[in-house]
């Protein structure tokens, strides 16, 4: 178990709604005192030095196992995690075989313990059997397995009647469907966001439309379900368009029982970067071949993701999304990929990023440039989730509470780091950041007591 003493830091707590100098110290992996400092001790200490912060959670990666364990492992992807400050994960069904069946969750499980990481698994089942979309899979088998929710990602579920069937099912367990909201027969063949950029590269165009569609297929559904099944729960993950945000903007208005994230990329980045620009999405302007913006070469497969990097406006509306609360979190959809199945043409990689060790990068970027409050970017990476997840799960206290285990990330704004393939712990380094330095490295994740990753 861990002991640390951390003193003159700038603590960030989410669920006390506080920030401000104080001093942090762990015995034997619990966080023994808190103590919050004023006037002359708090002098010279702000947000901009080491940040101390409750640990983060992911309510979106993929770490392949079982099945593509050349892309990554549980225990490489627990890793990367540790070293993106991320103490808790929560894994996506799409392995081979899927996760549709006790026995897979059983074998995530085993391999999480023999990695010997005390970052906390959590995993999510299939939807429909072999994440095929014809039948549903056991859920009430896997429910009682433990899994927190059902999710066929990588895809959508994409016949209605299996949604409201899945959505009524899982209420009644009392477990949330967590959907890829693509409409596939808009999106089939289609290699990037359709719009100015893909135009002039010559790709095939992935219609914003095509989610915003899902989405209010999705909704319209819920609102007949929720009448039957209060209980009924769903979360849209990674949207990506400022129409899909406003329908579900209007949809929790509307008291409607649904939740959303948003992913570092989609709020960081745009299209343009696809044609070779590589600033962020708050620098974009309407020209991305103005001058100078160019500065690598088009068509880098690592860009390549579903959804797709969006237009400016689209960017700008997750980031929206993210201050007004309708995205209730930031999740990496953590995506790593072999070079086999990345480093071929453009519209025939793999879809997918690696993420986990660059969120905090990304998001801190934005922090710097006055666009998000360091609040509130904590908050969407700790107490968001896990409200998301659910206190059935998350079991640890999520926030700077004395006498609870440790699970807390301690990272210094002052410095970057150089985003490199031997920096990323992960397998996939099928990163766009490569090359580029970020803010905010991690010191220092303390997962349930126990140190997870120190960068001494």
């Amino acid at each position: 178990m861990t002991d640390l003493d951390l003193s003159r830091a700038w603590l960030v707590d989410p669920a006390k709604g506080r920030e401000g100098p104080g001093e942090v110290v762990v015995r034997d992996g619990v966080l023994e005192a808190v103590t919050w400092l004023e006037g002359a001790d708090a002098e010279g200490i702000d947000d901009r030095g080491v940040v101390v912060a409750p640990g983060f959670i992911d309510l979106h990666a993929h770490f392949r196992e079982p099945g593509n364990e050349d892309a990554e492992t549980i225990a490489s992807g627990l890793a990367a995690a540790a070293h993106g400050g991320f103490t808790t994960v929560c894994l996506m069904p799409n392995t081979t075989p899927a996760l549709d069946d006790p026995g897979v969750l059983a074998a995530v499980r085993a391999a999480t313990a023999a990695s010997g990481s005390p970052v906390r698994v959590l995993a999510y089942g299939a939807v429909t059997a072999g994440r095929d979309g014809e039948t549903l899979a056991a859920l009430g088998e896997l429910a009682d397995a433990g899994v927190i929710g059902f999710s066929d990602d990588g895809a959508p579920v994409a016949s209605p009647s299996l949604m409201r069937n899945a959505l009524a099912y899982a209420g009644g367990l009392g477990l949330a469907v967590v959907d890829h909201a693509e409409d596939s027969t808009q999106t089939a063949s289609a290699e990037a966001n359709d719009g100015f950029v893909a135009t002039v590269l010559g790709l095939r165009g992935w219609p914003a439309a095509a989610e915003d569609a899902a989405v209010a297929r999705d909704l319209a559904i819920l609102a007949e379900v929720v009448r039957d099944v209060p209980a009924v729960r769903l979360h849209l993950t990674h949207l990506s368009t400022a129409g899909s945000l406003d329908l579900v903007r209007r949809a929790k208005a509307a008291s409607l029982p649904v939740t959303c994230d948003v992913t570092p990329h989609h709020f960081a980045l745009t299209d343009e970067w696809v044609a070779g620009a590589r600033r962020w999405a708050w620098e974009a302007t309407n020209d991305p071949w103005g001058d100078g913006v160019i500065t690598a070469a088009p068509f880098a497969s690592s860009l390549r993701v579903n959804p797709p990097l969006r237009a400016p406006s689209d960017a700008a509306a997750c980031r929206e999304a993210l201050l007004d609360g309708t995205a209730d979190a930031i999740a990496t959809d953590h995506a790593p990929h072999t070079q086999v199945d990345k480093e071929v043409e453009f519209g025939l990689a793999a879809n997918g990023m690696s993420g986990i060790e660059t969120a905090l990068g990304v998001l801190l970027a934005a922090v710097d440039a006055g666009l998000i409050p360091l609040m509130r970017a904590i908050g969407a990476l700790t107490t968001g989730p896990a409200a998301v997840v659910g206190r059935r799960f998350v079991d640890r206290p999520v926030g700077l509470f004395e006498g609870s285990p440790a699970d807390l990330v301690v990272f210094d704004r002052a410095e970057s780091w150089a985003v490199t393939p031997d920096a990323l712990l992960s397998k996939g380094k099928n990163s766009p950041l490569l090359g580029r330095s970020l803010p905010g490295r991690v010191l220092a994740t303390v997962a349930g007591g126990r140190l997870a990753w120190s960068a001494f």
